[in-house]
């Protein structure tokens, strides 16, 4: 599939534009657009460009997604800045949130906390489409335990992953690029592994007829209880403690199958490395971690150990001056909004 690289500049400009075209405010519209594109400036393509259109733009224009209902991004952001300001004060800080939707990706904020010298944690639910072990029914979602500290490199360590082995946003990614699911990831109804079209098992998993497997896999032969268990501990901080909503709550219908909104629970943690032993001891002796696993003994054939947080570093490196990549289907969904909401000032590099 062609792939354009668009500027960083115009696609944030658009993206700011085109949120506040559909009604968000410029300064929330603004802080979404740098978690949007912080995604694709990671490599994480799930939960940049190629969900602008269908998780965001979609769903406001359905109505299902303002004013109290408003921008994930906005109360995450909020919501973390809110926890670091708590932790400078009193050396850890945390702050829940309920009714909130889709925040983009969990490891924006960590490295939040991390740029401020804290440590920080993060994670959210999300709709049911996760079976527990020994189940094949979706019970809870997706559910990110993100955790980032503070090195002496580069880049800090962040590990931004979901519970499940594969989520939502990768599969729709893979319709869009024509990729089969990768066995083993994927459950039915009757608990044998789903293969094949990655738009059949999507659609399978939204009517309930499959769900996605926690990290670990099926069963416990490989530690599924694992994931299952972490996915559950994300859940209850997401909702046990503001009375939130979890599970099949979270499914965004009604009793008679209309859009609703979705009501997401989050949480936010800062710990304050400099009500410890200070943030540059921290930072070097996580640094000498991570350097000396690095420095291990290699598989045969294998290049190099990565630690968290490196990778991503890594394409920020090949794509700082390239821009972002659009995919052919995310260019004609892009095209579209532009036109729609008459942005006629943009033009872009794919027409």
């Amino acid at each position: 599939m062609a792939r354009v690289y668009l500027d960083w500049e115009t696609a944030n400009n658009f993206v700011v534009d085109a949120f506040a075209g559909v009604g968000v405010p410029r300064e929330d519209a603004e802080i979404c657009a740098k978690v949007l594109l912080e995604s694709d400036k990671r490599g994480i393509e799930s939960h940049g460009f190629n969900r602008f259109k269908p998780t965001y733009i979609d769903r406001i224009n359905i109505g299902i997604q303002n004013g109290h209902d408003g921008m994930g991004q906005v109360i995450g952001y909020k919501s973390m800045k809110m926890a670091i300001e708590k932790a400078k004060k009193y050396g850890m800080g945390m702050v829940v949130v309920r009714n909130s939707c889709h925040y983009g990706i969990a490891g924006y904020y960590t490295t939040m906390a991390t740029q401020a010298g804290c440590i920080g944690i993060t994670g959210t639910n999300a709709r049911p489409s996760v079976a527990p072990t020994f189940g094949v029914e979706g019970m809870f979602g997706t559910n990110p335990l993100t955790i980032g500290i503070p090195t002496d490199e580069p880049f800090d360590f962040n590990i931004d992953c979901a519970s499940s082995i594969t989520q939502n946003g990768k599969i729709e990614y893979y319709e869009r690029i024509g990729e089969d699911v990768h066995p083993g990831t994927i459950i039915d109804i009757n608990g044998n592994a789903v293969e094949g079209d990655a738009g059949v098992a999507l659609k399978a998993i939204r009517n309930g007829t499959a769900a996605l497997v926690t990290l670990g896999g099926i069963g416990e032969a490989l530690g599924g209880y694992k994931g299952y268990g972490y996915a559950v501990v994300v859940e209850l901080l997401s909702a046990a403690l503001q009375d939130g909503n979890y599970g099949k709550m979270l499914d965004g219908k009604n009793e008679k199958g209309e859009n609703v909104p979705y009501h997401l629970g989050h949480f936010f943690i800062a710990i304050d490395t400099d009500h410890f032993l200070g943030e540059e001891l921290c930072r070097k002796k996580s640094g000498e971690i991570l350097r000396k696993i690095r420095a291990s003994k290699k598989a045969p054939g294998a290049e190099r150990i990565y630690t968290a947080g490196e990778k991503e570093y890594l394409v920020w490196l090949d794509r700082k001056d390239k821009g972002v990549p659009i995919t052919e289907a995310v260019q004609a969904e892009v095209s579209g909004i532009r036109d729609k909401l008459g942005l006629t000032q943009y033009k872009f590099p794919w027409e």
